[in-house]
This record gives structure tokens, C-alpha cells and sequence, in this order.
């Protein structure tokens, strides 16, 4: 089973965090609460090759992200 604390969390570095809040406050990657809202669009973004700007995810990445979402986003 995955976890946001554990899996989730480590995936976003500080200047993806900044980057985010700089274009919606509302969206902070930091944020357990803030990512689980936003799980869908977030990984549309991430799937699509449109997140982290520059530095898109390896499958690896997006593909944790989604068991994370399939799991109901345990924290």
C-alpha cells in the first residue's frame, strides 16, 4: 500500500511546491489535503507530460501516483 507521507509527498521538490502555489494558491503539493483534492487533475498533468515543467515524471512516477489514487489516498 502506498502513502501520501511515504510515496506521494517525496515526488514534489520544494521548487515544484513554489512553482504551484506561484499559479493557484489553492494547489499545495505540499499539502496531503491540498494533493488529494486536486488528484485528478494533478494526475492528468503529470500523465500528460505537462508537469513538473521541464522535468516531467518518469512512468515510474506516474504510475505510483496513480496506485496512490486507486488506493483512495491513504496519508
Amino acid at each position: 500500500m502506498t502513502s501520501y507521507a511515504k510515496d506521494i509527498r517525496p515526488l514534489f521538490i520544494q521548487e515544484d511546491i513554489e512553482h504551484m502555489l506561484g499559479v493557484d494558491p489553492n494547489l499545495n503539493l505540499g499539502s496531503y489535503d491540498s494533493v488529494k483534492a486536486r488528484a485528478t487533475d494533478i494526475y492528468m498533468q503529470v500523465s500528460f507530460r505537462n508537469m513538473p515543467p521541464g522535468r516531467p515524471w518518469a512512468q515510474d512516477r506516474v504510475d505510483l501516483f496513480k496506485q496512490w489514487v486507486d488506493e483512495n489516498y491513504p496519508p
